[in-house]
């Protein structure tokens, strides 16, 4: 594994637990908007932090955190995430994995293995703006494969999109409402355009950071869709 960054206490990225957060370094897409450039851009990687560094800190929490959230980066690009997982899960913490959905071969090993407790998948975009926005070739397949393991995983899980507003509109919001199915849980979340991957401190972005999703009338229609398609939504304002 290689780990590109290690926070080793969070209120807020496992819902209900104090967690620790592990940062996998290298991801196969390339949204512009991605908050993690240090953990994309091979140019930006600093020296990864060792297993077992990770590990032996994770082994003196035990009993006062509750769990660890595996982000990136993807963490999925990683032969070895099973067994990296395997290991945190051995110490008796409960594990969030966090993915962009793109290998739905990985994700089916850790269903089988019962190895994650909750999911979170992005859904970037509709699928045909897949390969505009992550600037990748990855078939939309794997992310359709990827979203029914997690449904039928009988883990908790959400998909989540981030309201990139220079290239979504909400009728490009409507079109990922169609992928969503009765029972899921959706997080809409607020774009930050600082230390992003592409330079988006245009003057197209003043103002976007101060935008507050709950205000907008369109987020309103949204969230009495998904009380008729019973669709848990929510809105998540950075």
């Amino acid at each position: 594994m290689k780990i590109g960054g290690f926070q080793k206490f969070s209120l807020l990225d496992y819902p209900g637990q104090l967690a620790a957060i592990v940062f996998t370094q290298g991801c196969n897409f390339r949204c512009p908007y991605c908050h993690n450039p240090e953990l994309v851009e091979p140019s930006r990687y600093l020296e990864p932090i060792p297993e077992e560094e990770v590990l032996a800190f994770l082994k003196g929490r035990i009993g006062k955190l509750g769990a660890v959230v595996i982000t990136g980066g993807e963490p999925t690009l990683h032969a070895d995430l099973p067994q990296f997982v395997s290991q945190i899960k051995e110490l008796g913490f409960l594990v969030k994995m966090d993915s962009n959905g793109s290998h739905p071969e990985v994700i089916e090993r850790l269903v089988s293995d019962d190895l994650v407790d909750y999911w979170a998948m992005d859904i970037k975009a509709p699928w045909h703006l897949y390969p505009i926005l992550t600037k990748s070739d990855v078939p939309v397949d794997n992310m359709q494969k990827s979203m029914e393991l997690i449904r039928k995983s009988g883990k908790e899980y959400e998909f989540r999109t981030t309201f990139f507003d220079t290239l979504l509109t909400w009728e490009d919001i409507g079109g990922i409402q169609a992928i969503l199915k009765s029972g899921d849980h959706f997080y809409l979340q607020q774009c930050r355009y600082e230390k992003t991957l592409a330079d988006l401190s245009s003057p197209n972005h003043a103002g976007s950071e101060h935008l507050h999703l709950d205000e907008l009338p369109q987020c309103q229609h949204l969230l009495t869709w998904a009380d008729e398609h019973d669709v848990t939504v929510r809105l998540r304002i950075l």
